[in-house]
């Protein structure tokens, strides 16, 4: 039985999964016309998948030979651009062979002995070329894991043999990774600003693999109910699509879990309750397709958009700004569209998360001491031990954290976090954040279930803003009222709390104490006030 697939690349025999070619749409016209090109799209969308299904559609006897190579191997040569030369040597040869099972006649030659470093892959991609009967096209997956000399020299010996293209060197080629042509021109030696600086890639082409749309992830989705007979809802695809935008990994990363992960047999219908225990099993789990984007947090080009994003700023312009936003771009963490965005839901929650994990395990309270008897939450004790909390220890907590201009918002929902949800199995209980570029705050939805006086379900929601009084800025309150108003309304709540942190210079040795009051909102809301 096929599964959605969230580890490597995809195989039609094994697991659910779209026509993989069909994701590279232009390719095939680039090829046709000799072109070298970049296919770039962040981690785990599907390049390798696609690059592997459209070299075997390519490779037609007696018109051309069409070969994947990985790049991965080499990346432990570092530097040591002539030991990357053979590791890609033997690689191509090996993948040619053993994989796809080239005749002879179609196999990389031996590599020359007399070779000198810098100029080997040249030497065998030529030998190729010239021994093979038909036009070569060479795909080089992974080329990120190249770095400095070793990429450069790579590069140049591609540029170099261009020239030489059809008949003494491979007819296309394409380079694949998550960066875009400015990043791959810049590590080559050449001027990603200028399009006519000396650069390897000054003759590429980018095209760029998508993420699934709608129809696709129901399409996807289907495939399991054609072969099991489980359905899902047109409210958990909706739920699943809303979630992840189409990301491929948490495409099929929720599906999984709602499928295999929950104990779901068919033919019970997969639920958009499933998809929300999914989705939470993946924040909280955090798997290494997560780890791997959040490992880039703390680079300064990441920062600069992750950090005005949660305080709900614009993003200062600068002269890096748009191959910064390219790179943010490239590595999936910021939506395509405009104004820039975090990519989806679960990636907004999980980057929270864990810049605020330091903040979190601080929390000493137990979370289960703020249940009441009905089974709700005393959110006024929250406040409370809150408030007392950032007296304590705020400014210590903002010292430490790696994104320390955000460092209140990411506090309170830290603490949020840790007093809802660090405690026993998961019932449907979240903490909900909501920023983003141009918002000027952070709206945050507590909920939790109980049983209500009748016996029956009900679900508690608490819905917090959180604004931040700078040295720069007048006192927020009056535009913190109006904000919260239009986001109580549209949650359908008469009450909530605006949280208003004073960030000015000595402002803590200024309020020793947090201070409560009751403010009315523009529509006549009453609502709780809690300056920190």
């Amino acid at each position: 039985m096929r599964f959605f697939n969230t580890e490597g690349p995809c195989f039609p025999d094994r697991h659910y999964m779209l026509p993989a070619s069909e994701r590279l749409p232009g390719a095939g016209r680039l090829i046709e016309e000799g072109r070298y090109f970049i296919v770039h799209a962040p981690r785990q969308t599907g390049k390798t998948t696609a690059l592997s299904a459209l070299a075997r559609e390519l490779t037609v006897p007696g018109e051309r030979v069409a070969l994947k190579v990985s790049c991965e191997r080499a990346e432990a040569a570092g530097d040591d651009y002539g030991a990357v030369e053979l590791q890609l040597l033997d690689a191509m040869r090996s993948e040619a062979a053993k994989v796809r099972g080239f005749p002879p006649e179609w196999l990389p030659p031996e590599r020359r002995p007399d070779a000198a470093p810098g100029s080997r892959l040249f030497d065998g991609l030529q030998d190729w070329a010239l021994a093979c009967p038909v036009p070569l096209v060479v795909f080089f997956d992974e080329i990120d894991a190249l770095q400095g000399q070793s990429l450069i020299s790579v590069l140049r010996q591609l540029r170099d043999g261009f020239q030489h293209r059809p008949h003494a060197f491979p007819a296309s080629v394409a380079v694949c990774g998550m960066r875009d042509i400015r990043d791959y021109k810049a590590a080559s030696g050449g001027n990603p600003s200028r399009l006519n600086t000396a650069s390897p890639f000054n003759i590429a082409e980018s095209t760029r693999i998508g993420d699934f749309s709608y129809e696709e992830v129901s399409a996807l989705y289907s495939q399991h109910t054609e072969e099991t007979g489980q359905e899902f809802t047109p409210e958990a695809v909706e739920r699943a699509f809303a979630y992840s935008q189409g990301q491929p990994w948490l495409v099929n990363a929720l599906a999984y879990g709602a499928t295999r992960g929950l104990g779901n047999e068919p033919p019970a219908p997969v639920t958009a309750g499933h998809i929300d225990t999914a989705k939470k099993q993946i924040v909280l789990g955090r798997p290494a397709h997560l780890d791997s984007l959040i490992a880039r947090l703390s680079e300064d080009r990441v920062r600069k958009f992750i950090e005005p994003l949660i305080a709900g700023q614009i993003v200062a312009a600068d002269p890096t700004y748009d191959d910064d936003l390219a790179y943010v771009r490239d590595l999936g963490l910021i939506s395509k569209s405009s104004p820039a965005d975090i990519a989806n839901p679960i990636y907004r929650e999980v980057i929270v998360r864990v810049l605020g994990a330091r903040a979190r395990e601080s929390v000493l309270a137990d979370p289960r001491g703020f249940l009441l008897p009905d089974g709700r939450l005393d959110f006024r004790r929250m406040l409370e031990e809150f408030a007392a909390w950032w007296r304590q220890y705020g400014e210590v907590l903002v010292k430490g954290e790696v994104c320390h201009e955000v460092a209140p918002q990411l506090i309170i929902m830290a603490l949020l976090t840790r007093i809802v949800n660090g405690w026993g199995p998961c019932d449907g209980r979240s903490v909900d954040c909501e920023y983003g570029v141009g918002r000027g705050r952070v709206d945050i939805l507590v909920r939790k279930p109980y049983a209500g006086t009748d016996g029956k379900h009900a679900v508690q929601r608490e819905a917090i803003e959180v604004k931040v009084r700078t040295k720069s800025t007048g006192d927020p309150l009056g535009e913190g009222l109006r904000q919260l108003d239009g986001y109580l309304d549209r949650l359908g709540l008469d009450t909530g709390t605006l949280l208003i942190f004073d960030r000015r210079p000595g402002a803590v040795k200024r309020q020793p104490e947090p201070k409560f009051s009751s403010e009315q909102t523009p529509s006549g809301r009453t609502i709780t006030l809690l300056r920190a």
